[in-house]
């Protein structure tokens, strides 16, 4: 059975929601349609015509890259046009387009954290905070010898998380009533009589992105017909997310050597530095792309370098004058995310029982020829 193209973007979406996406974005379904069977998926940073022919190529009907390739409103679609060519190539193969931008790169687990891990960076915080994910209280009332099942099962689906600890809940004892009427298959007592049940009320926490999930998960493991349940919002700072990270390296390092492991976690022949290369460095940030804006970010939380791409000339002043270490090993370092996307949609179709496969685009795609 191969996966519809809505229920691979849903899959997807559970790790990088659009929720998370800065705002206008240019994110999600950008050609194409997703009410379709997808037998074939390609992962790639982004569109250009060889990677089109290589989809082509592949019979892919679904490609998920990372820079959208409808980036600006469209006025005219001219298929005697480089970008109209592109979209009409795709048109005629059948081939979808999705965009997963910014919420990939600030998604736990994305573009940023993938960078800081290829780097060596441990205890990593968000480098810029752009939102702080609501919480929510889920309580629900299960009879007592149900509870442990109903409670794995909650916590399972994401529920339950504070800080550090896990299958984190409150419970008690207490009597639930109600009367099966008409139409009903009670699991316990019978029509038009009132019964006593003894009762548990297990109460948790749940990051509002995985409500759906997790009472899902509730209502398949609780045995009665139509489980009661309360879900309200809570006054608490959930988890922050964000562009970019900072943390520390295992010990100190020269700029100099730093700089050569950043060559060879990216697979660069050569970067940009901003800095004296023998100044020793332990606290970095990262951020994918072109992150020259939040340099002040990163000085501000007392990094001692920052690695981003497309650094302008006067941010590189203004580093230099702030005493901060820049490397720029371009922006083309995020095709870092093509294989992690394509492993973990792999997995998440192996969980559901779909024989859809995913490739990754083997097109070169960077721009610039180092010479």
């Amino acid at each position: 059975m191969f996966a519809k193209g809505a229920a691979v973007i849903q899959l997807f979406e559970e790790w990088v929601p659009k929720s998370l996406a800065v705002e206008d974005d240019k994110i999600g379904l950008q050609l194409g349609t997703l009410q379709k069977e997808i037998k074939k998926v390609m992962v790639t940073l982004e569109i250009t015509d060889e990677v089109i022919d290589e989809a082509i190529a592949e019979k892919v009907d679904l490609i998920i890259a990372h820079h959208a390739i409808i980036f600006r409103p469209l006025k005219h679609l001219q298929t005697d046009q480089p970008a109209g060519k592109r979209y009409e190539k795709c048109i005629k193969n059948d081939i979808a387009v999705y965009i997963a931008h910014t919420n990939l790169d600030i998604a736990e687990g994305g573009i940023n954290d993938m960078m800081a891990e290829a780097l060596g960076i441990s205890k990593t915080k968000v480098l810029s905070v752009t939102q702080t994910e609501p919480l929510l209280k889920l309580a629900v009332y299960v009879p007592e010898e149900h509870h442990d099942k109903l409670m794995h099962a909650v916590m399972q689906a994401g529920a339950g998380h504070i800080g550090a600890y896990s299958h984190c809940s409150f419970n008690t004892e207490g009597i639930g009533t109600f009367l099966p009427e008409e139409g009903t298959k009670p699991y316990v007592g019978s029509q038009g009589k009132l019964e006593q049940v003894k009762e548990l009320r297990l109460e948790t926490i749940v990051p509002e992105r995985k409500l759906k999930r997790v009472v899902q998960a509730m209502l398949k493991a609780h045995p009665y017909e139509e489980p009661a349940y309360d879900v309200y919002p809570l006054k608490l700072e959930g988890k922050p997310f964000g562009l970019g990270r900072v943390g520390k390296l295992e010990q100190e390092v020269t700029l100099r050597e730093f700089n050569e492991v950043v060559k060879k976690a990216f697979d660069v022949p050569m970067t940009r530095v901003v800095g004296d290369l023998d100044r020793m460095v332990r606290k970095v940030a990262v951020m994918g792309g072109q992150g020259a804006r939040y340099m002040s970010s990163a000085i501000f939380q007392g990094a001692d370098v920052f690695v981003t791409g497309d650094i302008d000339y006067h941010t590189a002043q203004d580093a230099l004058a702030a005493g901060m270490c820049l490397i720029d090993p371009g922006h083309h370092t995020e095709q870092i995310m093509k294989s992690p996307v394509a492993e973990y949609l792999h997995r998440r179709f192996q969980e559901q029982g779909y024989a859809t496969e995913v490739v990754v685009s083997n097109v070169q795609t960077e721009p610039f020829q180092f010479i």
